[in-house]
Formats: structure tokens, sequence, C-alpha cells
């Protein structure tokens, strides 16, 4: 899912309002105060110290800046000059000193700037850094003005336009008011999508202040519901800046008029004045009452605007609306049937009603938190890294709640359904429980872990009022140069299938009954179909080289490899299913290449038609774009395939306009409207959100809990696979005296992946969590880190070096896309130092194979592939030292090359470094006999399989499989042991213990 936080706070700053024109200041102003004359006196420096600094969501969209003479500068002889091309969102800043005083700029009316204007009709966003300790923790406000002008042209910004930010904020707000007192300076935002230049020149604060910029009227709620025949209540606060007492009276008539109660039958009609009298101190309260009336009739919500018309400050940015709550109508009654509530709400919601309940925007995407009433919206999301600021589970339930308050003013208070990508753990939130990535679960093959890793999942989640996660991934891995191998559970869809458990953890049983429990969420079947085959090459987007490309497979391919997890997950009862991005090739089908959001043919006729699914599917992230055609098209094409939901994260508007003119043009049918909705509708009912539509954060409490954190703990130790171990060299003891190494030994970002915190992770202290150091500094008595070896090692027992990949997400982390399967040269480098100055252990911390050279490998005596852990690094020193033993096994084939890609079990040349289903074990006894102990095993294995006793049946194949393990470690891996070993784990996940034997006697024999 394409998606981040930072493009959403980019495409939020392009949308805000144009600039209107300022009056000339008044006689009595105070001269103008220079800012920024861009002749040298600001350096170019960034924070502590004051300076202009360059910021952009990647490496390429920082503007480039230079002060530059110029003839025609309007204000001294150079000015401040720069060329951009922006994808995500850049721009530049002025910050002042952090060690010195912040600036008080609260006597000016505003500020003013030079710019020369290209004419290219786009909005440059204008913000300031006001209040806090510093620019870094300070509040955001912001406004625009259009670049619609050739040449110098000097654009006027009055303080009263700057807005608060709610799409971002580096805190989670101080006071938010524009306090002015302590400014830390300011910054603009550049356009996206053109390649562009600028120049700008003498930055200057300018007019007299008054009292409506130091003074404000808020309100408590712009949405107030109500039981009808109860007393409504409004509170008015009178906010000043610093705090300090109003120096002029300030005044808010009020009256309650228009909206859709009728006034004495639903409501007692009122009007009045609220006086805040000279020296009222900042922060006191007045309350407006609204009695409303009790008829006894059914009805639908009906709506009360609050006029409130204030002089003398700043009024508040919304009327104020009193809601009488529906009431009476059969949809309400929790004690009826939820197919008989579907039918009656739906029976009475309006085409653009509807329309809203098919609609899903990013939450920084909102032009007006009023939107979500206004398009009826049926849902939000938050991107990978679309947080509330501060990031925490508090904030996150506030955030929601405030939300789902908007929809409590729409006509039947169809509560929202929220959706994040709690992919492994909550994994947006700071503080979270990190479980491994999928790929990690895969290699631990405990379908009852997964199960468990999902129930922490989903309690951790739903208590910050998140009910609906996008997660699991159902994809089958088939090429490990894809930059969302982690996801997967594996290359082996029986494996895939196994996994699944994770579906009860997220929702509970099958049917659904126990999504209303505050510790389940919905849980959501991706991508289907097939994204996981994909060919290296096939994208065609942006610089990706295999995600969201091209899966050419035949009939038969589909089904037993990329189908089957999604049959298991309908069965499940899983309550959404995302298409992919990507397209599918059916070989023979005569259609070519054709994208999945657009295949009717696999949307209803497989998935809804053929397996029964009854949930409802949601489109990626702006999937419906890269369907060819236009964007009426694009709508109709979807919709008309089988998608009930879009994700459209900014464009909700366009959507909703869209969707309503194909159906009234005859080109979506009223009944697929109406299909797509209930599908809708019977989740949000199923999860209990009509009658507790607000967060219950009553599991808030163990959200990073040593309870969840001991399940992350288990898996991080299930799922370290240990592919070499000579003479016994792991686990470790205590006494010995360990020279630790690696990029990834003390990083806990790079040891949790992508999707941790951010869309495409990062490196660092992102969040808390044990380090693999960390964790084993509690186990050993003598330790040396040295991260790149450059400590001397001599007097060391033992080496550990924990190398591996940095984060990243999907298409991003594609092999080609700036990454590749090797090591960094700083990690081989501390490989081959510290592997040839003592015996070594080498922790592969990736979310794909690595590959290592014959020669690398022969240096080493330990190689571990750690997986992602996440953030039990002690999981991991578990393993190490003995307190667990390695039971892990391969989820994906490792390679020797990148030539050998794709590599999977089954196929016809298979030689790979080593086979899936790999994986040693210690502080175990492995049987002697050999290949008569094998014999023995095969007779008991199909007895187990004849009788179904699969718990027996697996224990007598992972004795042979040891025994195979024992030999071929000793006499090496070759083609004639890797294919028949890889094939008994896929035949001991499909039940068929003894040909799994009888594979593995096979490898036997070959070693």
């Amino acid at each position: 899912m394409r998606r981040t936080a930072l493009l959403a706070s980019a495409a939020l700053l392009t949308t805000l309002l144009p600039l209107t024109a300022a009056p000339a200041s008044a006689a009595d102003a105070p001269a103008p105060t220079p800012v920024d004359r861009f002749e040298g006196e600001v350096p170019f420096a960034g924070p502590p110290a004051e300076g202009i600094f360059t910021w952009g969501s990647d490496t390429d969209d920082p503007p480039a800046l230079e002060l530059t003479a110029r003839d025609d500068a309007p204000e001294g002889e150079k000015v401040l000059a720069g060329t951009y091309d922006i994808s995500g969102y850049g721009g530049f800043t002025h910050g002042f000193a952090f060690a010195e005083p912040a600036h008080d700029w609260s006597a000016h009316k505003g500020i003013r700037l030079w710019w020369d204007g290209q004419d290219n009709g786009k909005k440059i966003a204008f913000e300031l850094r006001d209040g806090g300790a510093n620019g870094e923790a300070s509040e955001l406000w912001t406004t625009s003005f259009t670049d619609d002008f050739t040449g110098w042209k000097q654009i006027e910004l009055p303080f009263t336009d700057f807005t608060y930010r709610t799409d971002y904020q580096p805190v989670g707000g101080i006071d938010h008011i524009l306090g002015l007192t302590e400014t830390w300076g300011y910054a603009v935002t550049l356009p996206v999508g053109i390649n562009g230049r600028f120049a700008m020149d003498g930055v200057e604060l300018y007019g007299k202040a008054d009292q409506s910029l130091k003074a404000s009227v808020l309100t408590d709620s712009a949405v107030h519901p109500t039981d009808e025949g109860d007393t409504a209540t409004t509170k008015l606060t009178v906010a000043t800046t610093g705090s300090t007492p109003l120096d002029e009276p300030v005044t808010v008539t009020y009256e309650t008029t228009g909206g859709t109660a009728d006034p004495g039958r639903d409501y007692t009609p009122v009007t009045g004045t609220v006086t805040f009298p000279a020296g009222t101190a900042s922060g006191t309260t007045r309350e407006i009452r609204v009695p409303t009336l009790q008829d006894r009739s059914a009805e639908p919500a009906e709506t009360i605007p609050l006029k409130l018309t204030v002089t003398g400050a700043k009024p508040p940015t919304e009327t104020p609306q009193i809601v009488v709550d529906a009431h009476g109508l059969p949809y309400l009654d929790s004690r009826l049937p939820v197919r008989k509530r579907v039918a009656d709400l739906l029976a009475r919601l309006s085409l653009d009603e509807k329309a809203g309940q098919m609609t899903q925007a990013e939450r920084g995407a909102l032009t007006a938190s009023g939107d979500i009433a206004t398009y009826a919206l049926g849902s939000l999301l938050s991107g990978g890294g679309s947080t509330p600021t501060p990031n925490t589970a508090e904030a996150w339930a506030k955030m929601i709640d405030g939300f789902q308050l908007r929809a409590q003013a729409t006509r039947f208070q169809i509560p929202l359904i929220y959706g994040v990508d709690a992919v492994h753990g909550h994994n947006n939130l700071v503080g979270a429980t990190i479980m491994p990535h999928n790929i990690g679960l895969g290699a631990s093959r405990d379908p009852r872990l997964a199960y468990r890793a999902g129930a922490v999942t989903a309690a951790e989640t739903r208590a910050t009022g998140v009910p609906w996660d996008f997660a699991p991934c159902l994809c089958v891995t088939r090429d490990d140069r894809w930059g969302r191998a982690y996801e997967s559970f594996g290359e082996d869809p029986a494996l895939v299938d196994a996994m699944e458990t994770v579906i009860q953890g997220l929702q509970g049983r099958a049917d659904g009954r126990d999504l209303d429990r505050g510790d389940k969420v919905l849980a959501t079947a991706k991508h289907f179909v097939a994204d996981g085959g994909t060919e290296f090459g096939s994208s065609t987007t942006g610089t990706y080289t295999i995600d969201q490309g091209v899966t050419k497979v035949t009939r038969q391919q589909l089904e037993a490899v990329h189908l089957a997890p999604y049959k298991t997950a309908v069965d499940r009862g899983v309550g959404t299913v995302m298409p992919s991005f990507s397209s599918l090739d059916l070989v023979g089908d005569g259609k070519g290449p054709v994208k999945m959001h657009a295949r009717a043919d696999m949307i209803n006729g497989v998935l809804k038609d053929r397996m029964g699914f009854d949930g409802f599917v949601i489109s990626d992230w702006q999937a419906i774009d890269q369907i060819p055609g236009d964007y009426a098209s694009d709508v109709r094409t979807s919709v008309n395939a089988g998608l009930d939901m879009i994700m459209v994260p900014y464009a909700y508007k366009d959507f909703h306009a869209t969707l309503t003119d194909e159906v009234r043009a005859g080109r979506i049918s009223e009944r697929r409207i109406d299909d797509a909705v209930s599908r809708i509708l019977t989740q949000k009912f199923r999860l209990g959100l009509f009658e507790k539509p607000y967060a219950d954060t009553g599991g808030a409490g163990r959200i990073g809990s040593a309870a969840h954190r001991a399940v992350a703990r288990q898996a991080a130790a299930q799922s370290q696979v240990l592919l070499k171990n000579t003479d016994g060299l792991l686990p470790l003891k205590k006494s010995q005296k360990v020279y630790v190494a690696g990029s990834n030994a003390d990083d806990i970002g790079n040891q949790s992946g992508g999707w941790t915190i951010t869309w495409q992770g990062s490196s660092g202290d992102i969040t808390p969590g044990t380090t693999i150091l960390e964790a084993m500094r509690e186990n050993s008595t003598r330790l040396t880190y040295s991260k790149d070896a450059s400590a001397p090692t001599g007097g060391h027992d033992v080496g550990v070096v924990v190398v591996g990949e940095t984060p990243y997400a999907e298409g991003f982390g594609d092999v080609g896309n700036g990454h590749d399967l090797r090591l960094s040269p700083a990690d081989e480098a501390a490989v081959d130092k510290v592997c040839g100055a003592m015996k070594c252990a080498v922790l592969v911390v990736s979310g794909r194979p690595q590959l290592i050279d014959d020669e690398s490998l022969a240096g080493i005596d330990a190689l571990v592939a750690s997986w992602l852990p996440g953030t039990e690094g002690d999981g991991v020193a578990d393993v190490l030292y003995g307190k667990r033993p390695f039971t892990g096994q391969l989820p994906v084939t490792w390679p020797k090359s990148e030539a050998q890609l794709p590599i999977n079990v089954g196929d016809a040349s298979y030689d790979p470094r080593f086979p899936y289903g790999w994986g040693l074990t210690t502080l175990t006894k492995v049987p002697g006999g050999g290949a008569a102990t094998l014999r023995a095993l095969g007779i008991a294995a199909e007895a187990a399989e004849r009788a179904g006793a699969d718990q027996a049946g697996r224990a007598l194949v992972t004795k042979a499989r040891l025994v195979v393990q024992r030999k071929a470690a000793d006499t090496g891996i070759t083609e004639a042991v890797a294919g028949p070993f890889a094939e008994a784990d896929h035949l001991l996940l499909t039940g068929r213990y003894g040909a799994a034997v009888e594979r593995l006697t096979a490898a036997y024999r070959a070693a």
C-alpha cells in the first residue's frame, strides 16, 4: 500500500485558500521589521544554529538554493534563488537559533515578501513556527499564495490568514493559538510535480496588530450530539496570546438558525449575547444551552446550527452544530439480526450517502474536518507514518474520536471505519509491540504463534480506536528481489495457508461474533491476487523494478500457488480483501496483462461468486488511477469489477462526484452500489460501531506491556534460522569473551524494518525496544562492541557480527531501485576482520536472503538468518545463549547468486545455497541410525497420516529432517540433496507425512 503522511501533508498544503489582498497599513503602524534580506547575513545552516536549510521527502526533493546577485533585486543586491523538481514534498526553512530567545512578532499585522512570479498557477505554502521550547517543538501555522503572475510582486500574508496545521504537527499542540510572542522562523513548501525555479527577497514584518489577532473565541466542539428531549450545551472560551487578560471587551451574539431540525417542534430556539468584559482572564468559559424537544416519533438525526457573531476577537473557525440523535429506527436496534439492520438502513440512504460509504480518504488529506459529514464519508485511514502528534495511544484515540464525532452530524450517523497498516504489530504507534515481519513468522512454522501475534496486534490497535487492519498479506513471494518479500510468510502457498491463523488472532471466530470486542479488529487479506509473482523488470511505476508489475502464469499455476491462500482466508471469515496494484496476465485467456483492480473475472467471479466471500473489497492506495482510461472510466471499471470501497486518499471529492455521475448515467447499476454498501454496513454492524463509535481505551495500558512483548520475544526467538553451526559454536556460553560488531547489532530501526513508525521505516532509535546488542549484554559477563570492528580483536573467544539491510518498504526496496542482495562494504569488512581473527557467528538481519559467496561462507563458523525480529532483541539472544533452542526453518529458498532468481521449492532446476525448509537446531538430540532410522520413521509417518494424527506426523517428519540435515551439513548441500529436501517440507505442510519422509530419505542418500 503506497502511502505516507508526509505526502499527504504536502497535498494538503497545496490546497489551502489563496491569498486575499490585504488593506494598507494604518498610519500609526510600526516600521517594517526585516526578517531576511538575503544579502548573506543569514547563513545556510541547520538547527540548532540560526540559518536557512532545505528538506524533502527523499534525497532528490530538497531544492537547490543559492544567494544570487540580480540587478532587479527588490531589496539590496542579492536574492534567494533556487531550482526544484519535487515528487513528494520539499522546501526550505529559515529557523532561528535554539540557544537564543524566540522572536516576538505579536506587534505586527503580518509578514510579507517579494516573489519572482513564474505564472505556473501553483500554490506556495508559507508556514510559521510558533511557541514551544524551540523550532523543532513549536506549533505549525500555515497559509499560501498562488504564483499566477510574472516578475516581482510583494506578497502580504496577514497573520489572521494563518491556520493551525491539522495534518502534521511536531508537537501535540501547545495552545492552538497563533501567539507570535515566541516565533522560531518560517518555512516555504514548494509545488509538487513540476520542474521549477523561484526567487524571493525582502522578507519582513509589516503593519500593526489588533486585538482580533491577540484574542480568539473557541468552542469546545464543532458537533454536539444529544438525545431527543435533552438540553445541549456549547461552551465558549476566550483565549489570548500569552494568556494575558483582554484589553477590550469581546461579545458573542448567538442564535439557533437553519439546519434540518424544526424550531418549536424539535427544539426551543435561543438567542442572546455573551460578553467577556475587558480584563477577563484568558481561558474564561461561558455556556450556551439549547433545549431539544421530544415528539416520540422515529426520526433520523437533525441538526441545529448555532450561529455566532464575534466582535473584538477572532471567531471560531466553524459554526457549532447541535445534533439531535437519530432514534426509533429499526437499524438502531441492536437486538435485530445484522442483515435486517443493513436492509433497513440501506433503504433509507440517498445515492450521495451511499457513495460516501464507498469513499475512503487519508485523514491528513481532509481539506476540512466537516467534509466527513458533507460527503458522508464511510472511512478514513492513516497511511504509513500518518500519525497524530504526539504519537501516543491517547492521541490516536482522541484523533479518531474527533473524526467519529463529525460522522454524528450526518442524517443516519453511520460511524466511520478507520483503517491502518498494522502489519507487524500496531507499527505506526511509538511504543507499540513490534512483532517480527511475516517472513520471520513463516520461519517459525508455528500457527499458534501467528495467532498470538495477531491477537496482540489486534488488542493494541483497537485500544487506540482503530477497528480495521490492512493485514495480513497473503502474498506468496516468488522472487527475493521484490521489495515487499518480507511481508509474505514464504514462497510456498502451503506455508502461507498454515500461518493464516493470524486472521483468527485479529478477528476472533470466523462468524464475526467477536468483532465487537475491544481487543479485535477487522482483518484484510491482501493483495488479491498474485502480487508475489510479479516478474522482475515488469513494473511501470516510477523506478520500481518488480513491485506493481505483471504476474504471468497459467490458470493452473494461479490456482495452485496464488489463489489457494485466499480460499482459506474466506473460510476463516476474513472481513475485507484488498486487490493488488499488480497486473495479471493469464496465459491463454487472450486479455494480456490487466490491472487487478479491473479484473471482474477475479474479484466478482472467483472471490465473491466462487469462493463465497461476503465481506467487502477495499482498493489499494490510489490504485484505480493505474487503470487505463480517464478518471470516470477508472471509477466505473473498478466498481463494476467488484470493488466496494475505494481508497482515494486525496481525491475523495472527485471520486464521490464521479461515482454518483456514473450511477445517474446508468453506467454503474444501483444494484451494484447497494451490494457494495450492504457489504460495508454489515462489517460496521459486526464491529459494534453503531453502539460504540468511540475508542474503547480500556486496553491501552497493555500496549507495549511485558505480556505482549513476551509474545514478540518468543516470535523473534522462533524466527531465527540456524543455517550453519560448525563444531557447535552456538549456543554461546555466558563465560565466553564475546566481540560484537556490525551495522545491525545496536539499531532498533534496522531490526524492525519497513512499516515501522513510518512507511519506509528508518534506522536508529525510533521506538522503545531492545536491540540485539542490548540483549546480548544481559547474557554476557564479558562483551566488547565495535560497530565497524575497529576495536582490537585480540583476547576474545568468539565474535558475533550482526549485519544485513537497512529499512525499506514496497517499491523502494526492489532490487535495482537503489538496493541489492549483497552486504554493504562496511558489513563485509566487519565480517572479514572478525571472522579472520576468531571463531565467529554472523547474524543476517534482513527482509530477504543476502548473497554470501563460497569464500565468505567458508570463513564463517555459524550463520543465522535473523530476518526482521522487531523490537524484542531478547528473543534473538535467547537462542544465541541457549535459553531456547534454534527451531526456525527457511520460509524461502536461500540462493547462491542473483542469477538463480527466481528460485523456489519445486523448481526443475534447484541448486540453492540453502534449501527451503532448512534450519539446524540446538539443544535437541538428533536421532542416530541413519538410513535405518529413516525407514522406521517413514513407516510410522504413513501410519500417522492414515490415522489423521497430525501432531505425531509432524514430529516424525521433523526427526527425519534433523537426520538429513546433520549429514548434509557435513557433506555439503548439493542439487541432489536440496530438491527432495525442500519438497519434503512442502509435503509436511500439506499433511503428506509418509511422502515427506520418503523425499527426505532420497536427500539423505544423495548426501
